[in-house]
């Protein structure tokens, strides 16, 4: 199902091709755009095993190479749908960024995937330094790497280059989190710069960044290389972060309310088998062929069960529910979670708190739609499985967050943003 990954110059919606036929049934074509990550993969096995056929849907996968192109793509209309950065609909409609279309998202595509990743030479010199073991936690890892960048500064080196792949994105917002909560200020200790998922790797192989975060499996692709070692992973900073979710351009969703609930009924049904372990194997050698991730298919299969290698030696770590794609509510797309995503905006200085602010952030999240959509088969997440007394809790640094004090939550942290101008990583 996939189609180019040349950007089209077609204009007008991209759901104008002819219709297709299947199987006697009129089918509506929906051109969508995806990054090759494994969090892509519900979009791609309703494309690949029926599913959204099932519900008169074809879905034409658009492979593209950085976030900044598919937010533009969907916004000129030549997607119909995309795979997001759950802080991307979020940041459209507070009119952030360079092209803030507004997004809307009524599917989550699961939850987990990313993890912090620093150069093996970085990470020696951790370990020389400061006596750090190879079972350490990630906030450990974060206070080993603060000491480190004393040290370098003392001795007059240059600050290490960091890559995430985009400024609105949960990338950004967990490496800058995890840099905090070890002392290390994001903005003065180190370098924030802007790298496409697929090139991280290679990124850090070459030495133009020391480290990066990312979703997989480009964290054990480095791992594997022998260049870098894995020092933390989503779980370990919120296991409850948003990670990527459907985008949709709210007046294309209106327009098209019948399609977008199919496409929901047919993305859960995806997600349903994406999650049933015994479907993996399967699951692995479709997103390791090459018009989809590329990755080999061994570590495709151990970033699903969660068994991290974690560096070329052979440290392993195992990461229970590493990639949830349904269970646990996954899909079920949460204000609450948009409400974090814009304290982690205000905390880093790229917006001001308002009441309007944060009633827009909330409203990109659309559960309303997805509730409709499936009816009894909504998941509808427990929330007194995931609050306590104080608020959504299981930080690694402890603090808990509650989404009706946003203005308190940031004001606790003793490293944050102090102007509310943009940070200067870019948006390539």
């Amino acid at each position: 199902m996939l189609v180019s990954d040349m950007v089209s110059t077609q204009s007008g919606d991209a759901s104008v091709h002819a219709p297709a036929r299947g199987g006697g049934r009129e089918q509506r074509v929906l051109r969508a755009g995806y990054i090759p990550l494994m969090d892509a993969s519900i979009l791609i096995v309703a494309a690949e095993l029926g599913f959204a056929e099932r519900e008169g849907l074809r879905i034409e996968l658009v492979r593209d190479v950085s976030w900044a192109n598919v937010r533009d793509r969907l916004a000129f209309r030549q997607f119909d749908i995309a795979h997001m950065l759950s802080p991307m609909p979020v940041a459209s409609m507070l009119g952030l960024g360079s092209n803030p279309s507004p997004t809307i998202a009524p599917f989550s595509l699961g939850r987990g995937g990313n993890a912090i990743t620093l150069s093996l030479r970085i990470f020696e010199r951790m370990k020389s330094l400061t006596g750090l073991g190879d079972d350490a936690d990630s906030l450990a890892n974060a206070k080993a790497l603060a000491a480190l960048l004393a040290d370098m500064r003392a001795r007059g080196e240059a600050v290490p280059t960091l890559g995430m792949t985009y400024p609105f994105s949960s990338h950004n917002y967990e490496f800058r989190y995890w840099l905090a909560a070890g002392g290390i200020d994001p903005d003065r200790d180190v370098k924030l710069v802007v790298v496409p998922p697929p090139l991280t790797s290679d990124a850090l192989a070459a030495g133009a960044i020391d480290g990066f975060c990312v979703g997989a499996p480009w964290n054990m692709i480095a791992s594997e290389r022998g260049t870098g070692r894995i020092v933390a992973a989503k779980q370990d900073i919120w296991a409850l972060a948003p990670e990527k979710v459907l985008g949709l351009r709210p007046d294309w969703a209106a327009a098209n309310a019948d399609t977008v609930s199919r496409l929901i009924v047919a993305l859960d049904r995806a997600a349903r088998w994406c999650d049933d372990a015994d479907h993996h194997n399967e699951l692995a050698e479709i997103l390791s062929a090459p018009e989809y991730i590329a990755a080999p298919t061994s570590i495709i299969r151990s970033v699903l069960s969660g068994e991290f290698s974690l560096d070329a030696r052979g440290t392993k770590r195992v990461v229970p529910d590493y990639f949830l794609f349904h269970r646990g509510a996954a899909n079920h797309p949460r204000p609450d979670q948009a409400s974090w995503i814009y304290s982690q905006m205000i905390r880093w200085g790229q917006t001001e708190f308002s009441p309007e602010g944060l009633a827009r952030a909330r409203s990109a999240f659309r559960p309303d739609l997805y509730r409709v959509a499936l009816g009894r088969d909504a998941a509808i997440p427990d929330d007194a499985s995931e609050k306590g007394s104080r608020g959504y809790e299981g930080f690694m640094d402890g603090e808990p967050f509650d989404p009706g004090k946003i203005e308190a939550y940031v004001e606790r942290f003793p490293v944050r943003s102090t102007s509310a101008a943009p940070f200067g990583a870019s948006e390539a």
